[in-house]
Order: structure tokens, then C-alpha cells, then sequence
């Protein structure tokens, strides 16, 4: 367990900006204490200061896992954000998505969100924008990448994918082999 390098970081704060943008200071400096990102077998983990010094006194050969996992590094260095750290990043989210409820089981099957599953979209998101997908009810379901911009949205066609999906709650069941 180690901390970030600069390039590290500077990619794990990019992903996360597109879906929280300036919030990112929020996580680290919390209200129950200082809260930091290390990596442990290419897997990014955010975890307390006081959690971090208990976890010194455990060999890095016997550490499995520590905190929650927010996504890994790939093999070209580039940073995946996993479901896990959906929890953390949905209080923050500058964009959101609703689908109705007819589609909520088809994003939880790993498919995009077409128009006509789309319940509200928050004002002016971009196109290519990270969003975080909600229930109507406010359950956050996952995240993903806005297919198109609020404007495009209300004049598109019922069938056109309006947000790519990249993570679900869903996952869970699916990958539960593979979620550490």
C-alpha cells in the first residue's frame, strides 16, 4: 500500500472531476476526518488517516484489501472507476439522470439508457459529461458518460442512447467472482 504518484493521481482527480468536478476536496477533507487514496496492487482505495496507520502493522504480502476500492489502473495506466465508489460519488454529483422505472432493470443489466427510458436529466449537462444515474425514487443506480447534452436530449429519438453505461449497482451480481 503506497500512495499515488503525481501522474496517479492527476488521472484518479481527472476521472473523478468529470463526475463530481471541484466536490473532490469534499472527500478528502471530511467532517469525521482526513481522508486519503493509496494503491495496493493497482486498485486505488480511499480510506481514513487513522485506518491507514492501524494497516502499517499488516505485511503488504497479507493485505487483501483496505477501505473502498474506487477503481483500478489498467495495464496502459489508465484509471477505471469501479461501482464501489458509487456511494461516494452520488451525494457530490454535479450530474444527474433518472431513468423510469421500466428502464431501471435494463441499466442494471449493463445496457445504455435510451431516450425512452430517461425520466429527468439535469440542466445543462454536456455532452460527454460523467452523470450519475438515479432511480425516480433517488436511489443511485450507477454512472455512466451523457450520450448527449440536455438540449440534444428533448428533440432526439426515442430509441437514441442519451447515456453510455459504464458502472451499476448490478455489477455486484454479475462480477462478484471479481469485486474485491
Amino acid at each position: 500500500m503506497r500512495p499515488l504518484t503525481e501522474a496517479e493521481t492527476r488521472a484518479v482527480f481527472e476521472k473523478l472531476g468529470r463526475y463530481i468536478g471541484e466536490n473532490i476536496q469534499l472527500l478528502v477533507d471530511r467532517p469525521d476526518g482526513t481522508y486519503c487514496f493509496r494503491l495496493h496492487r493497482d486498485r486505488v482505495y480511499y480510506l481514513s488517516e487513522k485506518l491507514l496507520k492501524v494497516a502499517t502493522s499488516i505485511p503488504r504480502d497479507n493485505l487483501v484489501s483496505l477501505g473502498t476500492c474506487f477503481g483500478k489502473f489498467t495495464k496502459t495506466q489508465k484509471f477505471r472507476l469501479s461501482v464501489t465508489a458509487l456511494d461516494f460519488l452520488a451525494p457530490y454529483a454535479k450530474y444527474k439522470v433518472w431513468v423510469k422505472p421500466g428502464s431501471e432493470q435494463s441499466f442494471l443489466y449493463g445496457n445504455h439508457v435510451l431516450k425512452s427510458g430517461l425520466g429527468r436529466i439535469t440542466e445543462n449537462t454536456a455532452q460527454y459529461q460523467g452523470v450519475v444515474v438515479y432511480s425516480m425514487a433517488d436511489v443511485p443506480l450507477g454512472f455512466g458518460v451523457a450520450a448527449k447534452s440536455t438540449q440534444e436530449c428533448r428533440k432526439v429519438d426515442p430509441m437514441a442512447i442519451v447515456v453510455f453505461h459504464q458502472a451499476d449497482v448490478g455489477e455486484y451480481v454479475r462480477n462478484e467472482d471479481t469485486l474485491t
